[in-house]
């Protein structure tokens, strides 16, 4: 039973019910205005309705029955002094007025509990502060009338401290930000040959790390490595010391032309510093001059490197060129490390998403980082008049996620490289993130980093990750012509495998035994266990046919044995 349903009941009227027999009260001795009625007749509209006389004090009125849950139940008090000291409290605590009060308690003020829709994030902590100070203010009020007496009451203070601590709690889960100081959006306004620009610029050093990684590693990154990585060939030629990071903060994250880029984050090297370069909308329909900033950042760069840019930000760019008629500058090379994070970080199980993989791969972990979800109001809000400080959490944000960016390529490339020349793999690297690394080499036909990777994750787990890592060796040993080193790392694989995954592995050992190591009966023996990973009548089909070879191959030595002792000898 939530918190309204109990005040309800304080009030001895549940939800659709009805309220208790009350004594007599005399009836007014002027006939009915127009529009009213008798407490028998009275419309649902008027049954919660209160009115003050002309001396101040309470003018009682009983209620008829409610027709749902959320009809207000006014109930008449015992002394009409009591009713007006605690309505006189109730107003200068700020209940009478108040939006929350609307439900009301013997002899107090009005009071409800706020709806979930008034507890949201954007319900200020003042406001419940004032709310518990109003009720407990008007709970206090009148020690002398039959609600103070009610035990109940005391239930309610309890209940209303815990609605209290918990709403602290949920803030505090949440990671509220706090308002920063207010003042000016931290942005200056260039003039240039296309127009007034508003920027905001930063230079981090060149020994700027980001988590564990260095900032500037990017630099070091080898283009063909790269290429690896993102399954891309075009990337290998790139020149990395000219490569420009994007990333955007928008009016909606669904994209479409009704979806607006208010700040484009750019990062390039100057040496080995970083630039930050942010380009901020000061009201929509200016898009024109920052649009022509970027254009001629991407003409003297050499490639875009994004997280999701090749689905949301670039397509929404490219739209925002048409709509304003600026022309759009010519397609670079584009690295995407959304799909090369997925690709290597996928056995990790727990999402891809970038502030995930700062925490998890790179060891930074954002203190007061904005939402994502509440970046579009707060531009909105600023668009209305608010005030510009509060934008400032979202350009914080936006040069993280741009420092991210930089920090990523060059720990992917770091770890990729360990891999190749017959470099030892390090043991302190996860095992599932050199699965992933071994998966990426093999389909970058990179056999030896992938059987590198392969080996060093089997030996780094003994669990599903590092069965995987045997099988994928084993099919890399095969590639490589070496059947009896793939047979063995199934073997191994199967010490540890159960259920399907175990069939599985029976099966490869069926194939690799019939076909490349030419041994039937072992062939025949992992068949019949790998009936749980194929179809009823394959696996009867491969059964049958190991079979009839094997007996094949038992009669032919037989036959040729009676054809050589019926034969005449030579000599006689």
């Amino acid at each position: 039973m939530d918190l309204k349903r109990k005040l309800s009941r304080l009030t001895s009227v549940g939800p659709g019910g009805k309220a208790p027999s009350r004594p007599a009260v005399p009836a007014p001795t002027s006939e009915p205005a127009a529009g009213t009625s008798s407490v028998a007749g009275e419309p649902s509209s008027l049954r919660a309705q209160t009115s003050l006389d002309e001396a101040g004090q309470r003018a009682p009125s009983e209620s008829g029955s409610h027709g749902g849950e959320g009809a207000e139940n006014l109930r008449p008090t015992d002394a009409a002094p009591h009713g007006t000291a605690a309505r006189n409290v109730a107003q200068g605590a700020g209940l009478v007025g108040n939006p929350f009060a609307t439900q009301t308690l013997e002899g107090t003020a009005p009071l409800r509990v706020p709806s979930s829709a008034e507890t949201s994030p954007e319900v200020s902590q003042s406001r419940d502060a004032a709310l518990r100070a109003s009720t407990s203010a008007a709970l206090e009020a009148t020690p002398s009338s039959p609600a103070a007496r009610d035990p109940r009451v005391d239930a309610l203070r309890r209940m209303l401290s815990d609605w209290s601590e918990r709403q602290e709690l949920a803030a505090a889960r949440r990671g509220a930000t706090p308002a920063p100081p207010r003042g000016p959006l931290p942005v200056e306004a260039r003039t240039t040959t296309y127009g007034t620009v508003h920027v905001s610029e930063r230079i981090h050093p060149p020994d700027h790390r980001h988590g564990s990684a260095p900032v500037a590693a990017a630099l070091d990154v080898e283009g063909s490595l790269v290429a690896s990585l993102a399954l891309h060939a075009d990337l290998a030629g790139v020149d990395y010391q000219r490569m420009l990071f994007l990333d955007t903060e928008t009016t909606g994250l669904a994209g479409g032309t009704g979806t607006v880029p208010f700040l484009v984050g750019l990062a390039w090297f100057e040496g080995r510093s970083l630039k930050v370069h942010q380009l901020f909308l000061r009201r929509l329909g200016e898009e024109g001059p920052m649009l022509r900033a970027l254009a001629e950042r991407m003409a003297a760069s050499s490639c875009l490197v994004t997280f999701n840019g090749k689905s949301f930000d670039w397509p929404l760019l490219r739209t925002r060129f048409v709509l304003n008629r600026v022309a759009a500058p010519a397609e670079l090379p584009h690295l995407d490390l959304l799909h090369c994070a997925r690709r290597v970080f996928k056995h990790r199980g727990a999402g891809t998403r970038l502030v995930h993989l700062e925490d998890q791969v790179l060891g930074f972990r954002r203190v007061d980082d904005v939402d994502g979800s509440q970046i579009p109001e707060l531009y909105f809000r600023y668009l209305r008049g608010g005030d510009g400080s509060a934008l400032t959490p979202v350009l914080e944000h936006n040069i993280n996620d741009l420092l991210l960016l930089a920090a990523l390529l060059g720990e992917l490339v770091r770890r990729f490289r360990a891999g190749g020349e017959g470099a030892a793999v390090p043991r302190s690297e996860d095992p599932r993130d050199l699965l992933g690394f071994a998966g990426v080499a093999l389909r970058a036909r990179d056999y030896e980093r992938a059987q590198a990777f392969a080996r060093a994750a089997a030996a780094g787990d003994r669990g599903a990750v590092g069965i995987e890592a045997l099988a994928l060796a084993s099919r890399l040993s095969r590639k490589a012509g070496d059947a009896p080193s793939a047979a063995t790392h199934l073997h191994r694989a199967l010490e540890a495998a159960r259920g399907f995954q175990a069939a599985t592995l029976h099966l490869d050992l069926s194939k690799l035994y019939e076909h490349a190591l030419k041994d039937l009966a072992k062939a025949l023996h992992h068949a019949k266990l790998s009936k749980a990973a194929e179809t009823p009548p394959d696996h009867q089909r491969r059964v049958v046919r190991l079979e009839a070879r094997i007996a094949r191959s038992t009669r032919t030595p037989a036959l040729d044995l009676r054809m050589g002792l019926g034969s005449p000898r030579s000599g006689t």
